[in-house]
């Protein structure tokens, strides 16, 4: 797919930065344009805490493959069904929740892959990614360009990193920091050691495979930290975030004049 073949190509510009959202608390296909209209690189939509409608979903998928925009989507676990249905709905990779070893690596790889190199079986709106069904057509079609990214937010994810940096389904690291500082025990605390020292060891596995690491904050501050492949924001935090500010700014001119 070319939207996925485009974000990869992005991704190996070390100079560049790649600028995404997630869509978490709301979702409609009119986000797709508008992640378009603000030059954001990638889309993705998440299936982990809320289960928005499949067919909704399938849309903003094929208005991404129409656009040559890339639609990512979050299942909710690291588990084969959840992974296979998420792939069914058509998008150009996966953002996959809790990945903590090589076996949920190849849990993952059975879910996105047909046979021989997995499992899955194709059905649903992401049918229409080829022109036909034969296997060559899925593999260069769809298989090859897959953007896989395994979050790590555990403890036990992080003692397995370097397995799951390295595995070839892995495109580039991705870390859930507020999960795994609660794992570490240091929940919420974004600047605590030890989750600063886990960063560290996951960015380190990142670049000892030669991939990028997707990381999720405050872009600018996260810039110039060096990451190059980051979330910017929700969009409904945004606009709580930003309503509160004109709305705080409001009342301090009235008062001040």
């Amino acid at each position: 797919m070319k939207s996925a073949i485009i974000l990869r190509e992005k991704l190996a510009q070390e100079d560049r930065v790649t600028t995404g959202m997630l869509c978490t608390f709301h979702f409609w296909p009119g986000l797709v344009e508008i992640a378009m209209q603000a030059k954001l690189d990638y889309l993705i939509i998440d299936l982990e805490h809320l289960t928005f409608d499949a067919a909704m979903v399938a849309e903003a998928c094929a208005i991404g493959r129409r656009q040559n925009f890339p639609i990512l989507i979050r299942p909710p676990a690291a588990e084969f069904t959840p992974i296979r249905l998420a792939m069914d709905l058509g998008p150009c990779g996966l953002m996959i929740p809790t990945v903590e070893n090589e076996e949920t690596m190849q849990v993952i790889q059975d879910a996105v892959y047909l046979r021989p190199r997995g499992r899955r079986r194709p059905g649903g709106p992401g049918n229409l990614w080829v022109d036909d069904v034969n296997y060559e057509s899925w593999k260069s079609t769809v298989e090859d360009h897959l953007v896989i990214l395994p979050q790590i937010e555990t403890r036990t994810g992080l003692e397995n990193v370097n397995v799951i940096a390295q595995h070839p389904v892995t495109t580039a690291m991705a870390v859930g920091p507020y999960d795994l500082s609660a794992d570490l025990g240091v929940c919420w605390n974004p600047q605590a050691e030890e989750l600063q020292a886990a960063l560290r060891i996951i960015r380190a596995a990142a670049s000892a495979a030669s991939k990028p690491m997707w990381m999720i904050g405050d872009g600018p501050q996260l810039a110039t930290e060096g990451y190059r492949f980051l979330c910017i924001t929700e969009p409904t935090m945004f606009l709580q975030t930003k309503l509160g500010e004109l709305s705080a700014a409001t009342r301090d001119e009235v008062i001040s004049s």
